[in-house]
Order: structure tokens, then sequence, then C-alpha cells
């Protein structure tokens, strides 16, 4: 069971380490082309988001690795369900499909139920 967790762990930080990393790297203008949405807000707002999604993306996996400050693994995971949360709010108002924020926030839930004994250990 415990490659199941780490499998949905590694799949949660690749993901928003890949769509942080696109939107932190991508120019405004070619990003609002592609993701109609990126219009409703600020390139600095953009920019934001995705270096929370990267950041989080890391505090996914570099604790487990370092075997410290563990208690960053279930934070992130909360963090990116909040996300999700948001994201799909802004998508709902667009009348958007909001299937991958769902999926994506069932996900960090289930990473952070999984993880969260090490908010005790802290």
């Amino acid at each position: 069971m415990k490659i199941v967790f780490w499998i949905a762990q590694i799949l949660l930080a690749l993901l928003f380490l890949l769509a942080g990393g696109m939107k932190l790297f991508t120019p405004y203008s070619e990003l609002a082309e592609s993701m109609p949405w990126v219009a409703d807000f600020t390139s600095i707002q953009i920019k934001l988001i995705a270096s929370l999604e990267v950041l989080a993306a890391i505090g996914l996996i570099l604790p487990a690795i370092l075997k410290k400050y563990r208690i960053f693994i279930p934070l992130a995971a909360l963090g990116l369900a909040f996300t999700m949360i948001g994201a799909a709010i802004v998508h709902i108002g667009r009348d958007e499909s909001v299937i991958r924020n769902i999926a994506f926030f069932v996900l960090a839930i289930f990473v952070f139920y999984t993880r969260r004994h090490f908010l005790s250990k802290s």
C-alpha cells in the first residue's frame, strides 16, 4: 500500500511542477492564448500562482528525500487542494469544465490524508 501512497505523492508533485513551471516560464501573452482564464488575472498573479504550485511540488518531495521537515508534505498537499478549489471557482465562473480540478483536488486530499501523521510528529 505504501507504493500507492508514493505514486500518488510523486504524481501530484510532477503534475504541479510541470503546470507551475509552464506558467512560470511561458510569456503571459502565450498563456492567455492557450488558456483563456489567464486573461482574468494579471501577469504577476499568474506568476504568483505558478510559484506557489512549484513550491508545493517541491514541498511534497524534498522533505521525503531529506527525511527532515516532513510536516511540509501534508501541508503542501493541503495547499494544492485549496488551489484546486480556487481554480474550480474560476472555471465555474467562466462556464468551463472543472473535471480536472476535481481530479487534482481528490489526489491532493488523498496525499494529505495518507501523510497527515507527519503533522503530529513535529
